[in-house]
């Protein structure tokens, strides 16, 4: 069912509806070289077939999993050799093109240069991190988006009618609801939800007194199909970002949600754990200490229960945090302070600081001075300082109006009045 016009192709109406740049290009038959990211499913090797097919060049296709440079350097000979006898262009696709090396990427550029092919790549990665800025400045970007509910229907339907490459002489038929169903469960992927169809189809196919896909049989057919997650790509950054940011806005329901998700998806719950416990220090710091303590808990939880008992409690820390008060003053401050340390170079420790085990220490002065500050009024040594002197009255750490903050920001506003009040 490979679309083999754009007539055909289902979805990316923000690239391929009539007045866009893209699909202009591909009618008049002006190619140049493109890098396709989307997720699976979504039409990346078809649609680098048509462009290929509607500008009548030869298509070449490698891909990143199975190929190395002895198979790079035959699809550029034989790119050359076809312009050479045929004086016609040549498509080269990559799919999974984020799995090339540097050098391996490299390698094509040359011979994007001078015209012996173009290049099309395909990948479901973010090509800024993944492809080379030398590759990226030879091709333009296209994204990809994940197809409708909508479009995935239409792609099952077309499958249903197509006598000749889909069901069409089977006479199979599919309930709205069961079609419904099973356009959700491809989440957004054509070829997974024709992967489906088929086992339907052939699930009934046994039955001579059946001819109707049911939900039923859907479910059966999918009960192992789980949501789009990578636990290395792009769909795996997006989603810890959504769950952090969710707690970090104090939204238990949505950083429930993306988390549910995470695990639907298969995500290691250690994993997001070890998270949780740098939302605790990041986002909660002093305004809830507890924050860090529930967190170190919901690890130790799921440590000793494992799946799927622990993950309540990883559920339970990741709602508490999102409830109690914010504060990243400690996380502001641990910045401030390692620039400095980084910019000053290795400033001396003050004299009065230094301890002094020995004679000759005591003899040179370390530790003379000092001040033991339980035995000043509040525990407090007023106009002291424990920084070189470069750095002396520097303030890192300003706690902010929420939670146990409130106090120690009191605290420190009193002891601090009491050293402007004695100057």
């Amino acid at each position: 069912m490979r679309p083999v016009t754009l007539a055909e192709f289902v979805g990316q109406a923000h690239l391929l509806s009539g007045d866009k740049p893209l699909r202009q290009a591909i009618e008049q038959g002006r190619l140049h070289s493109m890098v396709f990211w989307g997720p699976p499913g979504t039409g990346k090797t078809t649609l680098a077939r048509i462009i290929a097919n509607t500008s009548r060049a030869q298509f070449l296709s490698l891909s990143a999993v199975l190929s190395g440079v002895k198979e790079i350097r035959q699809a550029i000979e034989q790119a050359r050799l076809h312009s050479q006898e045929h004086a016609s262009s040549t498509v080269l696709f990559v799919d999974e093109v984020h799995r090339f090396n540097k050098a391996q990427q490299d390698a094509f550029l040359p011979h994007i240069e001078n015209g012996t092919f173009y290049f099309i790549g395909a990948t479901t990665e973010n090509p800024s991190f993944e492809l080379n800025n030398a590759l990226l400045s030879r091709a333009r970007i296209y994204v990809l988006k994940r197809l409708t509910e909508q479009d995935v229907s239409q792609c099952i339907d077309n499958a249903l009618q197509d006598d000749e490459r889909g069901l069409g002489r089977m006479q199979i038929e599919v309930g709205r609801e069961a079609r419904d169903l099973l356009a959700a469960v491809a989440d957004g992927d054509a070829r997974r939800a024709l992967n489906f169809l088929e086992i339907a189809a052939d699930w009934i196919g046994e039955s001579a007194e059946e001819n109707t896909i049911t939900c039923e049989i859907v479910k059966e057919v999918t009960a192992q199909g789980i949501r789009r997650f990578d636990k290395r790509g792009e769909y795996f950054y997006d989603q810890i970002s959504a769950l952090h940011k969710s707690v970090r806005g104090s939204d238990p329901d949505a950083a429930l949600y993306w988390f549910c998700r995470m695990i639907d998806g298969g995500c290691d719950p250690y994993y997001i754990a070890r998270r949780v416990l740098r939302m605790a220090v990041e986002d909660i710091g002093n305004a809830d200490p507890r924050g860090l303590q529930i967190a170190v808990s919901a690890w130790d939880t799921y440590e000793r229960l494992g799946s799927p008992e622990g993950e309540l409690a990883i559920a339970q820390a990741i709602v508490y945090l999102a409830c109690v008060p914010k504060s990243n003053a400690t996380y502001r401050a641990y910045g401030l302070a390692m620039k400095d340390a980084k910019d000053h170079g290795s400033q001396e420790v003050p004299m009065h600081l230094r301890n002094a085990p020995t004679k000759l220490m005591k003899d040179l002065g370390y530790g003379r001075d000092y001040r033991y500050a339980h035995d000043e009024p509040d525990a407090y040594v007023q106009g002291e300082c424990y920084f070189p002197e470069i750095l002396r009255g520097t303030r890192y750490y300003e706690p902010v109006d929420r939670g146990l903050e409130i106090k120690i920001k009191e605290r420190m506003r009193r002891l601090r009045n009491k050293v402007e009040n004695r100057n």
